[in-house]
């Protein structure tokens, strides 16, 4: 069985398609579990990898996209959402709310709806390369096309 016919990589790619049918998915070698193995396989700066982290804050849920070589503040996203009490998603509720396992978090093609807030560092790089759904798929795009497929605000999120 192709990756392309998992059902969290077809979510992730007709999302795409209906977006820009020129996007497409990219199937790695070997896995982009990480940005650094991503990056190696890409053969890209690691901060063009996008990183999909998801936090939970109180109720909500909101997903970071994450250039691959910074960390999101906790405490910036503590003030910029004005709450006291945010933290990492479990497994369990990275796959309920996203439909996706973690290392093929993909920032599209969510189950449920999900604030997304977009790293600015993100911006230094022509293209990047964000998960389409499994560690071993990516798709290429470009800073304003990101923002314009996840609906995202971008902030300053970084350490």
């Amino acid at each position: 069985m192709s990756l392309l016919d998992k059902e969290a990589v077809k979510r992730a790619e007709k999302f795409l398609k209906g977006f820009d049918q020129s996007l497409e998915v990219i199937i790695l070698e070997n896995s982009a579990r990480t940005a650094q193995d991503a990056a190696k396989a890409l053969d890209c700066n690691v901060g063009a990898i996008v990183k999909s982290l998801l936090f939970r804050a109180g109720d909500d849920f909101i997903l970071c996209l994450v250039a691959g070589d910074k960390r999101c503040s906790l405490n910036k996203l503590k003030k910029l959402k004005d709450k006291k009490d945010i933290s990492m998603a479990s497994p369990e509720e990275v796959k309920t709310q996203t439909g996706y396992t973690i290392g093929g978090v993909s920032p599209i093609g969510h189950l449920n709806k999900i604030e997304i807030i977009i790293d600015k560092s993100l911006e230094r790089f022509i293209h990047l390369f964000a998960a389409a759904g499994h560690p071993n798929c990516v798709f290429k795009i470009n800073f304003i096309n990101i923002q314009k497929i996840t609906n995202g605000k971008v902030e300053d999120i970084i350490e």
